[in-house]
């Protein structure tokens, strides 16, 4: 951690709805920090399970802010308007953090100042604490707005591993909460367009895959990243949206058109990849080609 003689405030945002079963081992990582300028502020999303019951434990080590429901882009949003941080760093009540993931990423952002969000690398765990793969920076550092256009995933460790400066945020907007599972990258590509971004190569961060988490709901998936990158084409360079926008968004189509069919949904399958195909003939065409091959012939994809 670095040696700050006085550490910036660090708000921690945490979103929370019937997470009574695992928010304790959230909220005791944050806890853990070896980071001692920190803030926690957890939204209470209408839950009906014991979730208010275990918040209550942890007194006043932590805020509570309890509302109807009104989902996990909302909650986030409650969270920064109250938040007092120079920084804002992001974990969902599923996942948690190795102690020193805070120090270290303050540091690595009062070191530079162009940096204006980063994340670290994390492990992806299942339900049974099983490694499923590690979620690797991409680069440690780089400008990623063109990058999260292709790649959605580029910013390692999703949300869980984020930390932003608060005035960015607010310049930019927060979390889009007509949006429905790309809430994530949909933040990230507008940060990305005023600020640069940094990754720490180690994991601190674990997240936790269930089958039913919002990453597993397809078609919110495939709606709200269609929306998103229409509505952030104007942030790419002027040379950029047309041909490399087309090709970035012919991708999308063709992303999703595979679990589609693997949902039985060929006629969705079908009309992406030909979406996908007549966006970007060239850049995409053998991969289009190739899933329409497949999909006539019944293999797996």
């Amino acid at each position: 951690m670095s040696s700050l003689d006085n550490p910036p405030l660090v708000s921690v945002v945490m979103p929370a709805y019937n997470v009574a079963w695992c928010i304790g081992r959230a909220v005791d990582s944050v806890l853990a920090q070896d980071y001692p300028a920190r803030e926690l502020l957890v939204v209470n999303d209408g839950s009906t399970d014991d979730t208010r019951a275990v918040l209550d434990r942890y007194g006043d080590r932590i805020t509570v802010i309890d509302q109807a429901n009104r989902g996990m882009c909302a909650a986030r949003n409650v969270a920064i308007r109250r938040a007092r941080g120079v920084y804002i760093a992001f974990l969902d009540a599923d996942d948690w953090w190795l102690p020193d993931k805070l120090g270290r990423q303050v540091a690595l952002m009062e070191q530079q100042a162009d940096i204006g969000f980063s994340s670290t690398a994390a492990r992806v765990e299942d339900e049974n604490g099983r490694l499923l793969n590690l979620w690797p920076c991409r680069s440690g550092r780089t400008q990623m707005l063109e990058t999260l256009f292709a790649e959605n995933a580029a910013i390692a460790g999703g949300c869980s591993a984020v930390m932003a400066r608060r005035h960015l945020i607010e310049q930019v907007g927060a979390f889009d909460e007509s949006l429905r599972g790309f809430e994530d990258p949909d933040l990230w590509i507008r940060l990305a367009a005023v600020t640069g971004y940094a990754c720490i190569c180690e994991p601190l961060a674990v997240i936790l895959r269930r089958e039913k988490s919002v990453s597993r709901n397809i078609e919110a998936m495939r709606d709200s990243t269609l929306r998103s990158m229409h509505k952030n084409r104007s942030l790419l360079p002027p040379d950029l949206r047309g041909g490399f926008w087309r090709n970035c968004l012919a991708g999308a189509y063709a992303d999703y058109a595979k679990p589609a069919y693997r949902a039985g949904r060929i006629g969705r399958a079908y009309a992406d990849t030909l979406r996908a195909l007549a966006l970007s003939p060239l850049g995409r065409g053998r991969l289009c080609l190739g899933l329409l091959r497949d999909f006539l012939l019944g293999r797996p994809v």
